[in-house]
């Protein structure tokens, strides 16, 4: 059974579900920062899904990049799938632009997180709304 991990769970906020990942928003306004986390139990690497997953998982990612793309204006996109704090695979993506907070360093660590305001996130599901309409389901509220 797929259970998210309680760090992923504290510090995001569920946007919805594709057919092989769940997406959630990283609750720090700092960065437009996704996550992808594939809904499959005891998962820590890419390997370990199906070959048949590993391409959905590739599919889903490469589509949230360009609708994020579009939406946020980026830079440039970091697609990484890390997992050294966080042993559960998921894959961080995020839109880089170089009037961020960061920029042009990585943003694991750089600045305290900025928590989103709730007109925040409805104003950023709005958004995705109107792009990812392949195969998503948006969470209730």
């Amino acid at each position: 059974m797929f259970v998210l991990d309680p760090r992923l769970l504290q510090d995001t906020l569920a946007i919805g579900d594709f057919p092989l990942c769940t997406l959630l928003l990283s609750n720090d306004s700092n960065y437009p920062w996704f996550i992808l986390v594939p809904k499959r139990p005891d998962i820590s690497e890419v390997f370990q899904l199906s070959e048949t997953e590993q391409a959905q998982l590739w599919k889903e990612t490469t589509y949230l990049s360009a609708v994020l793309d579009r939406t946020f204006q980026a830079d440039k996109m970091n697609v990484a799938a890390l997992g050294n704090v966080v042993n559960q695979l998921h894959m961080h993506v995020i839109v880089r632009r170089v009037d961020d907070a960061a920029w042009p360093a990585p943003v694991w660590g750089r600045h305290p997180a900025k928590p989103y305001s709730r007109d925040e996130v409805a104003r950023i599901t709005t958004h995705l709304k109107s792009g990812l309409t392949e195969a998503f389901t948006f969470k209730e509220d």
